[in-house]
């Protein structure tokens, strides 16, 4: 595929067009899916750019710059799949398959084999890395509902939607794993905080 311009001014009325040519609204729900899905994309991209940083001195941060750039590769391909019209098909299309939910799933044993179990919830922050894994994780769950309101009025793979459950799973177990691993602070979330501090 070759973009070679940016602008076509087609969408200046408040349309844009699905791969396969339909023509939706821009605020319809099968463009905030796959709309959400690229938010979710960039703040993966983000997470890498920080655990950069880390890779020369710490090799958990190289095996998991690997596992991110897969999984920014993989939401790529929900994204088209989301942007295809229902029912449409093209050379190439990418699937998501169960042996993806099956990666995430093992990611997230791996990574739990090293941690503590947890016995309150956590608030989201603490280091660079792991904070913006924790913001990723926030957007991968509206990306998820998303999906669902969509499955209920458009078909939709159910594997998208189990595919984006598990990696929200896997977002957060990276996340205390890379507290862990690179040194981040983790805070637990303290009851009653507000009142007993007065």
């Amino acid at each position: 595929m070759r973009i070679t311009k940016v602008y076509t001014r087609t969408g200046d009325a408040g349309k844009t067009r699905l791969a396969g040519g339909q023509q939706v609204w821009k605020d319809s729900l099968r463009v905030e899916a796959y709309g959400t899905v690229d938010e979710l994309n960039s703040s993966v991209g983000i997470v890498r750019v920080f655990n950069k940083e880390a890779i020369e001195l710490n090799k958990q941060a190289g095996q998991l710059e690997d596992e991110l750039r897969w999984v920014q590769n993989k939401l790529f391909d929900v994204g088209s799949i989301l942007a295809t019209a229902p029912g449409q098909t093209f050379k190439n299309m990418p699937q998501v398959q169960a042996s993806d939910v099956t990666r995430l799933e093992k990611l997230i044993d791996r990574c739990q084999k090293n941690l503590e179990p947890l016995k309150e919830f956590i608030l989201p922050g603490g280091g660079k890395v792991s904070g913006f894994l924790h913001q990723a994780r926030t957007i991968c769950r509206r990306a998820e509902r998303l999906c669902v309101a969509l499955s209920k009025t458009e078909p939709i793979d159910p594997l998208i939607i189990k595919f984006i459950n598990r990696l929200s799973d896997a977002l957060f177990v990276l996340a205390r794993w890379v507290a862990k691993t690179q040194g981040e602070p983790e805070f637990l979330w303290e009851r009653d905080v507000a009142k007993n501090s007065k």
